[in-house]
Formats: structure tokens, sequence, C-alpha cells
């Protein structure tokens, strides 16, 4: 299969480097091994404070001329705002303004793909969108989307007769498989993109400070779907994250795995040597429990305003 989605006319790497909870002081460096080992794809965001430290990772490889501007795809996404939490909902002017701010931290011409992190901002979300149709008119972004939608939001955009996302970015993996959101999105042209692919292993966000909804009921359950993957690994003899970004790719669905160890980086972006069988695709659809457990303030309910 390929390795890359095709976006328009471009090519978008199915397995992406993922920057979240890398703080901006830490994300020259782990960049700049990720370049080295390979990824091409980079996905970070406004909230993640990083982007500037990305951005001089971005300045010195470029110069250094190690590959071209065009072979690079950069993912950020737009801060909306959040009432709930005390922040004001960004408008359109705002909008253009937040994503001046990044292309001048990440130290590009153009961003590859903008995204609105979330549908935070209820009476703003359509001017959000305005802008980035604007920035995407302009040439200042090649690709646009969002993130966390669920179809009512989809539905907002498409009775507002404007053009919809090209992307969805979700939490997406056997445990948060969102059927009918993905039916609805491949039937309108949109491309789901997977975040927090690994929620299923044991080790996933055990670190201190890295907070997520897993519930201790999901961890129990997630004993017995643990021998699966295992069997999986064993069986093509790579590790149990490679078998779920593999779940995701192979669907053509991209991933953004973040690690800062270099021997797991290497291994999140070797998920192409392998193809899991329709008998093992199967047992891993049959684990969907219906439940998203990334967003550690919330409920996805939060969502369906």
């Amino acid at each position: 299969m390929t390795e890359t989605l095709t976006l328009n006319n471009s090519q978008m790497p199915l397995v992406g480097f993922g920057t979240y909870l890398i703080s901006n002081d830490d994300a020259e460096s782990v960049i700049l091994t990720a370049f080295d080992l390979g990824y091409r794809h980079i996905d970070t965001a406004q909230g993640y404070f990083n982007e500037e430290g990305i951005g001089n990772a971005v300045e010195k490889t470029l110069t250094m001329g190690t590959f071209s501007r065009e072979e690079l795809f950069i993912t950020t996404k737009l801060w909306p705002g959040n009432e709930a939490w005390g922040e004001s909902a960004k408008g359109y002017a705002e909008s253009i303004e937040a994503f001046n701010a990044s292309l001048l931290k990440l130290k590009v011409d153009y961003i590859d793909l903008y995204l609105i992190h979330a549908p935070f901002a209820k009476d703003q979300r359509l001017e959000q969108w305005k802008a980035l149709i604007h920035l995407q008119k302009i040439g200042k972004v090649k690709h646009i989307g969002v993130c966390n939608y669920n179809i009512s939001h989809l539905e907002e955009i498409k009775s507002a007769g404007l053009t919809l996302p090209q992307l969805n970015q979700v939490e997406l993996h056997p445990w948060s498989q969102k059927p009918e959101l993905i039916s609805y999105m491949r039937q309108n042209s949109i491309n789901p993109m997977a975040y927090s692919s690994l929620v299923p292993l044991s080790t996933w966000r055990e670190t201190p400070g890295q907070d997520s909804s897993k519930t201790e009921e999901m961890k129990t359950e997630g004993k017995t779907d643990h021998s699966l993957f295992k069997l999986a690994a064993e069986k093509y003899a790579v590790s149990e994250a490679q078998i779920l970004l593999r779940w995701a790719v192979q669907q053509n669905i991209p991933v953004i795995p973040k690690s800062i160890s270099p021997d797991r980086m290497k291994l999140n972006l070797d998920v192409f040597c392998f193809e899991l069988d329709e008998e093992e695709m199967n047992a891993f659809r049959a684990l969907d429990k219906g439940k998203s457990v990334a967003w550690a303030t919330g409920n996805p309910a939060d969502f369906d305003q």
C-alpha cells in the first residue's frame, strides 16, 4: 500500500510525528531526531506551546538542505477559545491573527494543513471556518480541516453552504472506532485522521502529568484485549504499538504517534512491512467500546453543543 494520503495534489505521509506534551525547550532536539529517522510530517498546535521550538528545527534543517520544504508536511491547529474555560472565542480576525503568529513561529511561508482544534466556540465556529477558507484561498494554507468535530458540527458547515473540511482529526483506535462518524465523513469526502492511536496500550499516558480519562474499568478490560495485540505483535515480530498504528494506516487513516525515545520513534514509523489479515481486523473491530479518553477534561458530550 502507499505510505501517503493524497490531498488534492499533495501527498500527506500516513505516519506523522505528534508533538503533544513535548515542551518548547525540548521540541527542537526531538524534531531534529525525528527528521533524522525519516519523519516528514510534523503535527503541532497553537495550544501545544511548542511551535517556536519546532520552527527552530525546521529552519535549521531546511538551511542545511537535508530536504526541501516541499518534502515536509506541517500540520498545526487554531485554538478556538473556550468560554467554558474562561477564554474568549476567536472570531474571523482573531483566527487570522492566530494563524499568522503560528506561521511566524514555525518559520515557514505556508502551512500544509491547518485545523480548528475543537468545536468549542459555538457562536464563532463558522467565522473561524471562513477564516481558514480565506487562508487557503490566498495560498497561506494548502489544506484545511477540523479536529474533534462530530456529525452535527460538520452538518453546520454544510448547511451554511461552505466548503467542507478536507480532514477531521479525531481520537481513533480499536476502542474508539466511531463508525457512524467515519461513514458520514467518507460519504462527504472528509478524510479521517487519528490521534491517540495507542490508547489501548497499558503504558499509554502512565507518566505523571499526562492525564487522560481512561477509567480503571477500561484498564481492566484492556488486559483481555492486550492478548490480541500481543499475539499479533509476536506473529509479525513487531511491537504492539506498531500493530495499533497498522490498524489505522491499513484503512488509509493517517496517524501521529508521539515518543521521545529514538528506538520507539523508529518503530512507529515502520508499519508498512506487514499487513494484518482479515481475521485480525475483524477481531479488532469487535473491541470498539464507543468511548473517547484522550481529553483530560472531559466528556465527549462537551462537543455536542
